[in-house]
């Protein structure tokens, strides 16, 4: 780890995208949906986010400290793909747009692996430590659409 501080600076960025997100969503209603077969209980999600959000800050770290001349365009979309990210709880759970919430988190998803395809050309492990990220908003686009459904 080249600089410890900045580190932990890449980290904090996405537990508190996280934490914003959870203060614009209601995610307390989710026991309220009609869930589909695969639904995992609430108290996942949180554990959940919190290792990919650690996840992703050090992956952030490796594409920042890196000397890559690509870097702040693979930074720029990771930037992007958070702000898309921290709305999906709001429109998700707030507002209640399960359709739009969809649509809103197939976008992430596109951002996502462009932004893993970015990372990866600089670094292997930079990318690499986003799959889960990914295979995670899969499945989440699976319960939001059968949440859609089901309710």
């Amino acid at each position: 780890m080249k600089n410890i501080k900045v580190l932990i600076i890449c980290i904090i960025i996405p537990l508190l995208v996280g934490f914003v997100s959870n203060l614009l969503g209601n995610s307390a209603s989710y026991s309220t949906f009609n869930k589909p077969f695969l639904s995992p209980p609430g108290i996942v999600f949180p554990i959940v986010w919190t290792i990919l959000y650690i996840l992703m800050g050090i992956s952030s770290y490796i594409i920042y400290t890196s000397s890559d001349k690509n870097k702040n365009k693979a930074l720029t979309i990771y930037g992007v793909q958070l702000f898309v990210n921290m709305f999906w709880t709001f429109f998700f759970f707030n507002l209640r747009w399960y359709l739009f919430s969809f649509i809103w988190i197939l976008l992430l998803i596109g951002l996502v692996s462009y932004m893993i395809y970015l990372f990866y050309k600089i670094d292997k492990k930079a990318g690499l430590f986003q799959v889960p990220y990914l295979i995670w908003l899969v499945f989440a686009s699976y319960l939001n659409i059968m949440i859609f459904i089901l309710n």
